[in-house]
């Protein structure tokens, strides 16, 4: 801000000498070309006087020159309206008759040049105060915001911004604050939950693991003389096995559940509202990596779901095939079936194992082909949980090392 301020006051003191140097200028150069008649005007005289002869010619500036003897004569006063000087030579007088210089400046020019430098220079001051107060000011305000969110700080106040420039910014940045605070909250809570279920799990456990390592004992010792007896111990050793199995399908059955929440707004929306968006993001980027991309010809018809959740879906599959392709094609493919739109995404490359395909979509899953390209296994794991929430379907095949992942949305 201080540099700004610096900048504005060097704009207005560079305008003020401009403007100054400009007239002082034009002022001498006006006043030197006006008086160049009376130079000339005495020139004239001087040579009239020692009896030389003259010629107008050298003299531009000087129109005529006319000997009057007879002072009464009114014409020699007054003749045409031309600007005229009178002088007395040898007791006669002298009337020499002359015009401005062409080239000298004007005043209403000087008037022109600078209304032309007021004007630039209210311009200039207006684009200057213009970017201070809806541009710096607002971002010099924002500037903590992102510090603080990568500190943890998800209160910091947004102040609402109507600025055409920062409005939509300033929302978007408190979007996302809200949300990262409700991922906190739900973080902890999942934190909780996770602590409070293997604290009761836990605890149940030990008294099936106790009554199974007492009869063990029991029966490893040879307590029990009776074989109906060590079968009935048997009996209790297996169901309280049982029961710790139970235990233990309950861990995995809340360990699949889903730990991600996911908000879609389903509507009816135009199928190329989500494709020019994939075109216009990829299409530069691709022919960068020299992948040819191609989207097939297709009718721009209406399906239902949500476009920006529909949007992320795609760009997670495509950029799958980024990383794990070969990068030379990738194609999106359209079809119909029933009252269904199909989009098939295609690339080349695909080293997955085929033993591998049913896990592809199960969270925290990585393939054998992820080692070097890393990642958290959740993007295709995301997909499918937004197609579902979109009341859609998504289906991969490989064919060829030809990998082709298909989504299903519902027509309008």
């Amino acid at each position: 801000m201080k540099r700004f301020n610096i900048i504005f006051i060097s704009v207005i003191v560079v305008f003020t000498a401009l403007f100054a140097g400009i007239n002082i200028l034009m002022l001498n150069s006006s006043t030197n070309s006006n008086r160049e008649y009376i130079v000339q005007i005495e020139r004239l005289c001087s040579q009239i006087e020692n009896n030389e002869s003259y010629s107008l010619s050298d003299y531009p500036l000087i129109t005529n020159v006319e000997k009057c003897e007879n002072t009464k004569d009114s014409n020699f006063f007054e003749g045409n309206n031309s600007d005229y000087v009178i002088r007395v030579i040898d007791n006669s007088y002298y009337r020499f008759d002359y015009k401005f210089d062409s080239n000298a400046i004007s005043l209403v020019t000087i008037i022109l040049i600078d209304s032309c430098l007021a004007v630039l220079f209210i311009v200039i001051l207006i684009t200057l105060i213009f970017i201070k107060l809806q541009i710096l000011n607002p971002f010099f305000k924002l500037r903590d915001v992102p510090y603080e969110l990568s500190k943890g700080n998800l209160t910091v106040p947004l102040k609402e911004n109507k600025s055409r420039l920062f409005g939509k910014f300033v929302w978007g940045l408190d979007l996302l604050r809200e949300h990262l605070e409700q991922q906190k909250a739900n973080e902890l809570a999942l934190q909780k939950d996770k602590k409070t279920l293997i604290m009761s799990i836990s605890h149940d456990i030990k008294t099936p693991l106790s009554a199974i390592k007492l009869s063990s004992q029991a029966l490893s010792k040879g307590l029990y003389k009776d074989k109906e007896k060590e079968i009935k111990v048997a009996k209790n050793i297996k169901e309280n096995a049982n029961q710790i199995e139970n235990f233990v399908t309950d861990i995995i059955k809340a360990s699949n559940e889903d730990f991600i929440k996911f908000e879609v707004n389903n509507r009816d929306f135009y199928l190329d509202d989500c494709i020019s968006e994939i075109n216009n993001y990829y299409k530069e980027k691709l022919r960068l990596n020299k992948t040819v991309f191609t989207i097939s010809e297709h009718s721009n018809h209406l399906i239902n779901g949500d476009p920006d959740r529909a949007i992320e879906v795609m760009q997670n599959i495509i950029e799958n095939a980024i990383k794990y392709g070969d990068g030379e094609f990738i194609n999106i493919d359209f079809s119909s079936e029933e009252d269904c739109s199909l989009i098939s995404i295609s690339n080349s490359g695909c080293t997955l194992k085929e033993s591998e395909m049913p896990h592809i979509f199960d969270s925290f899953w990585q393939g054998s082909n992820a080692k070097k390209s890393g990642g958290s296994g959740l993007g295709l794991y995301i997909c499918r949980q937004l197609m579902h929430l979109m009341n859609g379907e998504i289906f991969a095949e490989m064919k060829d090392s030809v990998m082709t992942l298909t989504l299903v949305f519902r027509k309008y």
